[in-house]
């Protein structure tokens, strides 16, 4: 294995010899120069894997130097080594992106432990990562075996999302499958333990069971409301639990997090049903009886998401709030965003603002979200990657930074997530089956019972019935649902891309968060 190579500058380096001879000890190899201008020559020719440069030399100083060899490679970590602690020098030497800072006389230790930092801590935390996880492995299993209920369900979906959010820091691919069968076991649960209770969790308001879609705003956003502090409902399009995780830090810059809950969406996990239900407080089922016109069923013409704001006026009337001043902004597009960016000072003097915002629209502009996606997002890690790209390059970021430092509060959450598909299953049906790949209705459907979550009668699952004997299925963990004309090809389209509207852990069990600006 090659060394570590070191390139420490200082004009006292004859002193440093015993420092030197200690490093080398340790399996580095030390090239040691007098001043600025020979260390700027010696990183253009040679690679170097850090720095240790004396800030007070003749010629040209260690920030002059570090500025070059920065342009030279920026990648170079640089351990800036000074007498001098005043606090303006500490600022400028930090804003120039060193990786450490030590005071002299500095001890061999005192070094090491610095370039251990340094270039040791990836493998370090790796290592770290790997042994926690199998030791917290075995606390998963038990859980997962013990019956848990939906309180607990929620818990071993967010530990297993630390986990895989903490096995991207580590480089064992074993650990990273194990996981990942680890998740695959827990989702094969799950679809049985919604399988089980689904029915009876939508059937009565005294049932105890999970905040749902149709209960969101009631439970989780309005009890928020305080007179005099505007409340912000975002709701983020199609947003997983593990990619808040990705956007969260950007927002912990400008916002306290006060709680990090989460919630389940209602089935199937698709917008036109979960969003609605969001803002009417209904089920589907329900929303048909009150608001015939306005609810479109899947095979129906026309959006099936235009009437969002009228269904949450009506919420709101129905729950005695109908003083509350209200507005509502849809973003669709990139204009939307940069209006709302001008807008947002107005939404100030509002009680509560509901904004939504369609995140994979815009991630996808004018072509399709499926063939945008399965190029930029081939697995999950890219997946949360654009999530964090895109949330900090946003309108939805600039808006929110804008009025950052103001008095107010925000409730984040979102309709329902999105599951990767890997596994087909073939189903038939007659012309009216929709074309949904994780969930269906139509009359006649053909498919494989243990593959599917099936609701003969669609009421029972809060449903409106949209044809007289159809019948719903969603499809279970991994899977997607084809017909068997052109069966392989729609099978090797769609396998390994990101959809929604069936039963899995990512998709039911998402994020609702309460923040406050700092």
């Amino acid at each position: 294995m090659a060394l570590t190579k070191i390139l420490w500058v200082d004009d006292e380096i004859e002193s440093l010899q015993s420092q030197k001879l200690f490093l080398e000890s340790k399996g580095y190899e030390v090239h040691t120069v007098t001043n600025g201008f020979d260390a700027i020559d010696y990183v253009k020719e040679y690679a170097v894997d850090v720095v240790l440069m004396d800030e007070t030399m003749p010629g040209i100083t260690g920030l002059e130097t570090l500025a070059k060899i920065k342009e030279v490679s920026k990648q170079i970590p640089i351990v800036l080594i000074t007498k001098n602690e005043t606090e303006n020098l500490m600022d400028d030497a930090i804003g120039s992106q060193i990786s450490d800072y030590l005071i002299k006389p500095v001890n061999p230790n005192q070094v090491l432990l610095s370039l251990k930092k340094i270039l040791d801590n990836k493998r370090l935390v790796a290592e770290k990562t790997t042994t926690a996880y199998q030791q917290q492995f075995r606390n998963l299993f038990m859980a997962l075996n013990s019956s848990p209920d939906y309180n607990e369900w929620m818990d071993i979906y967010k530990k297993l999302v630390y986990w895989e959010l903490e096995m991207e820091k580590s480089d064992s691919p074993e650990m990273q499958e194990v996981l990942q069968s680890q998740k695959s076991e827990a989702n094969t649960e799950f679809f049985k333990f919604v399988s089980r209770n689904y029915a009876s969790w939508v059937k009565s308001k005294s049932v105890d069971g999970p905040v749902m879609s149709h209960t969101l705003m009631q439970f989780k956003v309005l009890p928020h409301l305080e007179k005099g502090t505007p409340l912000f409902f975002i709701l983020i399009d199609n947003l997983r639990f593990d990619q808040w995780k990705a956007i969260q830090p950007i927002f912990a810059e400008s916002f306290r997090i006060l709680e990090e809950d989460s919630f389940y969406s209602i089935l199937p996990t698709a917008t036109q049903y979960c969003r609605n239900a969001i803002f009417s407080g209904m089920l589907p089922v329900d929303i048909e009886k009150n608001f015939q016109v306005e609810w479109k069923n899947d095979d129906e013409q026309g959006g099936k998401n235009l009437h969002e704001e009228e269904f949450f006026r009506a919420q709101l009337k129905r729950l005695g709030k109908n003083d509350l001043k209200v507005s509502y902004t849809k973003v669709v597009n990139n204009q939307a965003g940069l209006d709302l960016v001008n807008n947002i000072h107005n939404l100030m003097n509002n009680d509560l603002n509901v904004i939504v915002y369609n995140f994979v629209d815009m991630l996808s502009h004018a072509r399709t979200e499926m063939e945008v996606l399965k190029e930029l997002a081939s697995d999950e890690i890219s997946y949360r990657s654009i999530t964090r790209s895109w949330f900090e390059h946003s309108p939805l970021h600039q808006a929110l930074k804008k009025i950052a430092g103001k008095n107010f509060k925000i409730v984040l959450a979102t309709d329902h997530g999105s599951v990767k598909v890997k596994t087909p299953y073939k189903v038939v049906g007659d012309k009216q089956t929709t074309a949904n790949l994780r969930y269906k209705h139509g009359r006649n459907l053909n498919y494989e019972p243990k593959e599917v979550l099936a609701f003969r009668d669609p009421r029972e699952a809060g449903l409106p019935v949209p044809t007289i004997n159809s019948s719903f299925i969603f499809a279970k963990c991994d899977g997607f649902l084809c017909y068997p004309n052109n069966y392989n090809y729609y099978v090797n389209y769609y396998r390994n891309t990101f959809q929604h509207g069936g039963v899995s852990l990512e998709e039911m069990i998402v994020p609702v968060i309460k923040m406050v600006s700092k």
